[in-house]
């Protein structure tokens, strides 16, 4: 999930969309469409869960590159062209030709006035069949630029009063002929006017229209939006699942579920709460993959931002908000019980990774460091070093080890590669930055001779990139793979030659990266369910969210709402 700084942030305008441009010398990156075909390729094994054995990647952590299992044997000879990136803020243009009559400084008796938008372009009959009752996901497109900020739009089934946000709409006309809404929301000390006006229907799923947004009567912005129902407003000849079957579904009784980590027949269930309402752990006993038993939640005092979670022998690692990180003793693993949190005081820690006798935390801004662990007794982690680079404060927000290097996910500032041989002598090795980066999440593999890694970003316009990691101050794109611009990647876990990826409103996909530069959807689960109690509150951040693939045949999943989601792959 994004950093708490971050998601306030999302309240001001931003805009990203795309596709990639060409570049001097290089290619410009391909991003090809789902392929919705299985694979006879089969999954490696990943190794067992309960051994602490990482889940993503070689589990050989001793090594690297030499005597570490090359994923991708002969499907790939390791040769691919240098592409370009221009970031994930590319202008879309404009969504639609309406326009909003009066400029922007003008001042307007009432911004709302559906007679001040022009659209006597669009076409008729748009909305004709369009149903009462939706939801929508709305970015917006200002007549600057990029400048796209996320709405989730609630139209009740009862008929009520829909929300923009939480906020109550003020106008609202949809349904069969019209599209067309407005509602006053707070901002900073006072409140701004945002309406919105429905113009074409490219899609069943999508909407086109422009807005405006005005405060104390004077215009401030206009331009254009595009609205999506993300269970309607699939990729082509999409269904709602292909190559993967639901075997269980079970509720977490808890605000928000993040992340889950499968030892010794139990999942462990971490919630963010917070905002959203009560975090904390809930342990589930899945020895029977079609029956999980809740068997126990987990609650501290003033401390339930739990946001990741990773086990090792018998110690749970869970990183939280408030203490850092918090060990428990799973000795009995459906009674988890606390032993201390780490390294002692206040600190906000996001994520945690273990590889073999190495724990680490990473701990976003103000912070911005990871946290290097020595983890050979696991119930007693010992400090070992405090990984700070000096010119990124954007912040940490996951990592992977894979061998001597740590490879960061350092938000704004990029994809960061350390060596970590001697954790005392930690070096930066190189890093790998591109345009209105929220570098997010990442894994990493041997492919054709060459160390690969997958970083994914997060927030609107993100998508999957490739890169070529062998000489890592010299970092290369080779490769991507996008599905709708609107919705984001959060995790992910590569298991062989399989990448398995949690994005949100898109679900739960499955990559064949046996040959890295042009990854192959291979199979996906949609998650989201457009009516589901309590899915509407967290807009850009729906859907798939946390992923594990520990080996045992079954694909773990946390869906915001759903819960935990037991899927496994059709042969």
């Amino acid at each position: 999930m994004v950093l708490l700084p971050r998601w306030l942030l999302l309240a001001l305008p931003l805009a990203l969309s795309g596709c990639f441009s060409d570049g001097d010398g290089v290619s410009p990156l391909p991003l090809p469409p789902p392929d919705s075909g299985t694979s006879d390729a089969g999954v490696p094994d990943a190794g067992i869960a309960d051994a602490g054995v990482p889940d993503a990647g070689s589990p050989d952590a001793g090594v690297l590159d030499a005597g570490v299992p090359d994923a991708g044997g002969d499907a790939w000879d390791g040769g691919a062209v240098t592409l370009s990136d221009p970031g994930d803020m590319v202008d879309p243009g404009p969504y639609s030709a309406c326009v909003f009559h009066p400029k922007v400084g003008e001042t307007v008796a009432a911004c709302d006035d559906p007679a001040l938008f022009d659209r006597s372009m669009c076409p008729a009959g748009a909305f004709a069949d369009l149903d009462t009752a939706s939801v929508y996901e709305v970015r917006v497109r200002s007549a600057n630029g990029p400048n796209l900020t996320p709405y989730t739009v609630v139209l009740p089934s009862d008929g009520g009063v829909g929300r923009i946000n939480g906020q109550p709409l003020v106008q609202q006309d949809v349904g069969p002929g019209a599209f067309f809404f407005s509602a006053e929301v707070p901002f900073g000390t006072g409140t701004r006017w945002r309406v919105f006006a429905g113009c074409e229907r490219p899609q069943p799923g999508r909407i086109h229209g422009c807005y405006v947004q005005c405060s104390q009567g004077k215009v401030l912005t206009n331009g254009s939006f595009t609205a999506i129902r993300p269970a309607q407003a699939w990729g082509p000849g999409e269904s709602a699942a292909s190559g993967l079957s639901l075997v269980s579904e079970s509720a977490v009784p808890l605000a928000y579920p993040a992340d889950v980590y499968i030892a010794k027949e139990h999942a462990y269930v971490v919630a963010t709460g917070g905002i959203f309402g009560a975090g904390g752990l809930a342990v589930f006993d899945v020895k029977d993959r079609a029956h999980p038993v809740l068997k126990k939640t987990v609650q501290l005092a003033g401390d339930t931002y739990w946001n990741g979670v990773w086990a090792k022998d018998d110690a749970l690692y869970i990183a939280s908000a408030n203490s850092g990180v918090i060990v428990y003793d799973i000795t009995d693993p459906a009674n988890p019980q606390y032993v201390r949190a780490l390294p002692g005081g206040a600190i906000n820690v996001h994520t945690v990774h273990v590889q073999g006798n190495r724990l680490y935390a990473m701990a976003p801004a103000p912070t911005s460091q990871t946290l290097l662990f020595d983890v050979s007794s696991p119930l007693a982690p010992a400090l070992l070093e405090r990984i700070t680079p000096s010119d990124a404060p954007g912040g940490v927000h996951d990592a992977f080890a894979y061998g001597d290097r740590l490879y960061v996910n350092h938000t704004f500032d990029g994809y960061i590669a350390f060596d970590v041989s001697d954790p005392a002598r930690v070096r930066e090795l190189g890093r790998y930055t591109y345009a209105e980066s929220y570098s997010h999440a990442n894994a990493v593999g041997t492919f054709g001779g060459r160390t690969i890694a997958f970083e994914g970003g997060e927030l609107v316009g993100a998508h999957l990139r490739v890169l070529d990691v062998t000489d890592p101050a010299n970092m290369r794109l080779i490769g991507g793979y996008a599905l709708r611009p609107e919705f984001s990647i959060h995790n992910m876990v590569l298991v062989g030659t399989r990448l398995y990826v949690a994005w949100y409103h898109e679900g739960v996909r499955v990559l064949d990266v046996s040959v890295p530069p042009s990854p192959r959807e291979v199979a996906y689960f949609h998650t989201y369910r457009e009516r589901e109690p309590g899915r509407l509150t967290y807009g850009l951040y729906s859907g798939a969210i946390g992923i594990r693939v520990p080996g045992d045949g079954f694909i773990y999943v946390v869906d915001t709402t759903r819960g935990l989601l037991i899927l496994s792959e059709q042969p």
